[in-house]
């Protein structure tokens, strides 16, 4: 019979131990010093209403977005059109899932990170030094049809749950990206004619109780490769996001999601809008459930700053470089505050 210390998974492993195990214990120097996170409030995170983003009130969205894009990296938002019983549903099918008995669960293993369909622990288990406390399922999502068949089939509605909410999600990314790239002053495409065929990953995260909260991350402090992340979470808090040098708690807001700019985003706009660093911390009494979906290029897409938003007063930062390169080079350093994008850019004349 396996001991915790052999489980695959922490959600296995934590049951009865009462002290963070020595993998998961982090440097000194690089733990959360939980005390001096601010809490957020409505000034420090934007929520932007979305209501009128088709309407007469598009100009001024875009506007916001534009702005939270430069300023933050990240914002709220709501009225996003994906209706509060899909939210709920997946949610519900995330818990069922990790509640699952620990054999149906292992079904999904691997510690492969190209697999496009795994479950696994912490970020990756193959390079990284410290773990994190997190188990999670990753999906690849985009088209649909040529992953579902990969996709747990317990619970038994996982695969129809999941489908409804990747093809919402997705119609939501569409929308965010023509409203982005009209606030770069771009045409209304050009951010997604831009992105090869597309594509869509999500991931669900667990993050079981923690007995030393203070000692280790959910994950720690890093960028996005992708393009965009629009994440859902519990009503249990845990984001916190770097601003002005200071971390602070983005604490959950039914029916919203956060929408926070990843690495390709800052490439194509060539610096206007920054990849934010964000972290996830843990508790000692309540487990935590997020969904992010990564929305991003497909593996032969070609990114580089976009033509309109160079000239000479504004060269290029970045060379060109094939999504597929960017996202190697990302799982295989492991997550590391510096962030990857300073490997592509051009050096400084």
């Amino acid at each position: 019979m396996a001991t915790a210390a052999t489980k695959l998974l922490l959600i296995d492993r934590v049951p009865g131990i009462n002290r963070v195990p020595n993998s998961y214990i982090r440097p000194q120097a690089d733990r959360p010093n939980l005390t001096e996170v601010e809490a957020s409030d409505a000034s420090t995170i934007p929520l932007i209403d979305l209501q009128g983003l088709f309407g007469p009130n598009r100009d001024d969205i875009i506007r916001q977005i534009g702005k939270a894009c430069q300023r933050d990296g990240f914002f709220q938002i709501k009225n996003h059109g994906i209706p509060e019983e899909v939210v709920q549903a997946i949610m519900n099918i995330a818990g069922e899932f990790f509640r699952l008995p620990e054999s149906e669960r292992l079904k999904n293993y691997s510690d492969d990170p190209s697999k496009s369909t795994r479950l696994s622990t912490s970020f990756n288990i193959k390079t990284e030094k410290v773990s994190n406390w997190r188990d999670f399922l990753r999906l690849h999502c985009y088209p649909l049809e040529e992953y579902m068949h990969e996709w747990p089939t317990n619970p038994p509605s996982f695969r129809k749950e999941v489908g409804e909410y990747c093809t919402r999600v997705r119609e939501l990314a569409l929308k965010l990206l023509e409203a982005i790239s009209e606030s770069l002053g771009l045409e209304r495409e050009y951010i997604s004619k831009n992105l090869g065929k597309h594509g869509q990953h999500m991931a669900m995260n667990y993050y079981p109780p923690c007995p030393q909260p203070e000692l280790t991350y959910g994950l720690p402090g890093h960028t996005d490769q992708n393009l965009i992340t629009i994440l859902l979470q519990d009503e249990v808090p845990g984001l916190q996001v770097l601003r002005d040098g200071k971390w602070i708690a983005v604490n959950p807001i039914p029916n919203t999601f956060i929408v926070n700019i990843g690495d390709q985003m800052q490439v194509i706009s060539n610096d206007k809008y920054k990849s934010i660093l964000h972290r996830a911390v843990v508790n000692c009494d309540r487990e935590r459930i997020s969904i992010p979906t990564f929305y991003c290029p497909s593996p032969e897409a070609l990114i580089g700053p976009a033509q309109g938003l160079i000239d000479h007063d504004n060269p290029a930062v970045y060379r060109s470089f094939t999504y597929e390169e960017y996202y190697h080079k990302f799982w295989n350093r492991g997550l590391r505050t510096e962030c990857c994008l300073d490997m592509f850019k051009i050096p400084s004349a």
